[in-house]
């Protein structure tokens, strides 16, 4: 497996990339109709959460003293409501403010397969303001890190495919290969995480939200969602709209997409990015699109040197290119790499990429991406061939020279041969009786465009979906426009709902 820009894939990327985390530049059976029974099928008896001192994450560091952990009881198969069930790691920080505080607010930076409970402490002091009144919890949705998390590949096989599989195939080898990889990888998902890998789908992790909002005590959910975190709050707000309470959905993921539209939205996401930038840095963006997408047919043909033992082939190089774009503030960086690639060092190019990918130093690759694949694969139904990911290439290419390609044969690529059916073609977020939602999109978003903002809005339904615009650049606005961050803070903190269509510039 490679990485793969999917819909709502990595707004922890975008908090890497601006700094409000480490940073790496430098170096569903719920139809319509049908939400009572989903809700009564997620019900289990409220538990007791027992807090405790934290432990270090897989390949992270312990989180302060300030912060506590505990585990929830959900059903594996809520079919089978008394049947096995599976633990839902949390970690919260309680309100600041004990004497003014409203409940808790439950996290989802996206992913899917973000680990909440990694990034919330290293994410935390750019919601102090919420934390004066709010606890902020978060958590690993089902499928991920420390929840029965999903586990596909060994490093060494992980590496081997990305150094070796090529993902716009140019031959009848390589696509083979290409096709192969794909089944190879949900064969290795299916052996060892066969137990839970039906069962890792949005619909499920909804359910398991509402089983933690009781377990906190809260009437409503209060909830925070980034990237694919709106559509895992479009869909709570589907099945318990009657348990929504103060709900922000930011850098949306567009509700009304089938996979091949996701993968058609990202095309003309990123291709916009990539043309505000060129533009950002006094280029004629047609000359410079053209420019990189000779670079990437040359690295095709011979991938760079890095100054280690690794070469930088087009895949990552596409790869390299993606991750600067999840911000603005990332742009030099980009600008450095792609003159180093130029100059023949695919270095810079190689450790982007290496950060999207999850791979350290020391060449561990965590399992984000395994977990983002198998909730994906188990959400949606299609199945796309090659010969289909084929016939779209005239009209990706189109749309862009860079990145249409990739996005075309990663629609065949990603859940080829995937060893458990795929739920619905698109999510169901409507939610009448819910209170109002604020869902905030940004004009220069590369990874949830726009456009699935407004369409969020008006699946959630009149009076319930408020949508905010930002003009601007960067998955996700929150932090950085402090018009956005005011709004939502006022929203969550005094009830203050700002009128559909407001726009921060």
């Amino acid at each position: 497996m490679v990485a793969h820009a999917r819909a709502g894939a990595l707004a922890t990327a975008a908090l890497l990339l601006t700094g409000v985390l480490a940073g790496c530049e430098d170096g569903t059976d719920d139809k319509p109709g049908k939400r009572a029974d989903g809700g009564a099928a997620s019900s289990p008896a409220s538990q007791r959460l027992d807090w405790a001192r934290c432990e270090a994450p897989e390949g992270g560091e312990e989180p302060g003293s300030e912060w506590r952990c505990a585990t929830v009881k959900v059903p594996l198969d809520y079919a089978k409501p008394k049947g096995e069930t599976i633990g839902i790691a949390l970690i919260r920080k309680e309100a600041t403010d004990q004497s003014k505080r409203l409940g808790s607010m439950l996290f989802n930076f996206g992913g899917p397969g973000g680990s909440g409970v990694s990034i919330l402490p290293r994410a935390a002091a750019g919601y102090a303001t919420l934390n004066s009144r709010y606890d902020l919890v978060g958590f690993d949705p089902r499928g991920v890190a420390q929840s029965a998390g999903v586990r596909c590949r060994d490093d060494k096989a992980q590496e081997k495919a990305y150094q070796s599989v090529d993902m716009t195939p140019d031959t009848a080898a390589e696509e083979a290969a290409f096709m192969k990889d794909g089944a190879d990888f949900g064969a290795g998902c299916a052996r060892l995480s066969g137990k839970v890998l039906p069962y890792v789908g949005t619909t499920n992790a909804a359910r398991d939200m509402d089983v933690i909002r009781r377990a906190l005590g809260d009437g409503k959910l209060t909830y925070f969602g980034m990237s694919y975190g709106t559509e895992l709050g479009g869909t709570y707000a589907h099945l318990f709209p009657e348990h929504v309470g103060r709900t922000v959905l930011d850098a949306v993921v567009d509700p009304t997409a089938d996979s091949t539209g996701h993968a058609r939205n990202q095309a003309t996401g990123f291709q916009r990015a990539l043309e505000n930038y060129l533009e950002d840095r006094g280029q004629d963006p047609e000359a410079g699109t053209r420019r990189i997408a000779a670079l990437l047919k040359r690295i095709d043909a011979e991938p760079l040197p890095t100054g280690t033992d690794r070469a930088l082939n087009e895949s990552l190089a596409i790869t390299g290119i993606v991750t600067p774009l999840y911000s603005q503030d990332s742009w030099p960086t980009l600008t450095r790499a792609l003159d180093a690639a130029e100059d023949g060092d695919g270095a810079l190019l190689l450790q982007l990429a290496d950060s999207y990918n999850g791979r350290d130093e020391n060449g561990h690759y965590d399992t984000q991406n395994h977990s983002q694949r198998a909730i994906s694969c188990a959400d949606g139904k299609a199945r796309p061939t090659a010969a289909e990911a084929k016939a779209l290439l005239p009209e990706f290419e189109k749309l862009s020279p860079v990145f249409g390609p990739f996005l075309a044969w990663d629609t065949a690529g990603w859940c080829s041969g995937w060893p458990v059916e795929g739920e619905h073609d698109h999510p169901e977020a409507s939610a009448p009786g819910a209170g109002p939602i604020l869902v905030v999109g940004t004009t220069g978003d590369p990874a949830t465009p726009y456009e699935g903002a407004r369409r969020m809005a008006d699946e959630l339904g009149e009076g319930v979906g408020v949508l905010l615009s930002n003009k601007g650049e960067g998955h996700g606005a929150y932090g950085g426009n402090s018009c956005v961050t005011s709004t939502v803070d006022s929203y969550f903190l005094d009830g203050k709902v700002p009128a559909d269509g407001t726009t921060c510039s």
